[in-house]
């Protein structure tokens, strides 16, 4: 029985991190987290709560509001990952929204959100056989891993993928507003006081701006084998 191992898949945002976790968790019929999703979540919150806005962002009544937030994955066989759910809600299509993508990394860059996250994804990763994408998941949520990989592609690239992904929801955005969105979002992840986005030393670097999602798949499932064989 071939042994189970942790995947940690960092790096930047839509560099298609969650895409390929999904297509290797099943590969290996591993569970897939998508921790990404947990941040936004946390986000509709503050949004729906009026807690963040452009003008102002109430950290205090967010953190106040933390042990009323329950979230939890479910899987739904007709996608074949789990959904996010905010209490009891399903908010898979909500959280991708644009509102949710303009504010997300300053939610996540409260030392008190981030505390209370990686406490659940920490447990979510005790048995192993998981496959985590985020920000910091090598570097703080599972220092450990055996097989660390960190994404990264231009940011002219990303922002044309979440333009189009955008566009096809029917959202109406322009691109130099998401390539905005993008810029600004990477400053922010990388600044932050607490778990900036970082490389972990031993993270196999993947820049995948000319690469397709097969060719994508194949190089990070022949790390997975080199990693089990090692």
């Amino acid at each position: 029985m071939t042994k189970k191992i942790t995947i940690a898949i960092d790096g930047f945002s839509s560099t298609g991190k969650s895409t390929v976790a999904k297509q290797l968790a099943r590969e290996l019929g591993y569970v897939y987290v998508d921790t990404g999703a947990m941040y936004r979540a946390v986000t509709l919150y503050a949004l729906r709560k009026k807690f963040i806005s452009e003008a102002n962002f109430d950290t205090a009544a967010l953190i106040n509001d933390l042990p009323v937030i329950k979230l939890k994955f479910i899987f739904n066989p007709e996608v074949g990952y789990g959904e996010m759910y905010l209490n009891n809600e399903r908010v898979e299509k909500e959280i991708r929204q644009m509102e949710v993508s303009q504010y997300v990394s300053k939610v996540a860059a409260v030392p008190e959100v981030r505390e209370m996250l990686v406490a659940q994804q920490q447990e979510m990763g005790r048995e192993k056989g998981i496959v985590m994408d985020g920000r910091d998941i090598g570097t703080v949520v599972f220092p450990d891993a055996e097989l660390k990989i960190f994404m990264t592609a231009s940011a002219e690239e990303r922002a044309q993928r979440r333009y189009k992904e955008l566009c096809e929801r029917g959202e109406e955005v322009t691109y130099k507003e998401v390539l905005e969105n993008v810029q600004e979002r990477d400053l922010l992840d990388t600044t932050r006081k607490d778990s900036p986005l970082v490389k972990a030393e031993d993270a196999k670097e993947i820049d995948n701006s000319h690469l397709t999602l097969a060719g994508q798949f194949e190089k990070i499932l022949e790390l997975y084998n080199d990693t089990i064989d090692n």
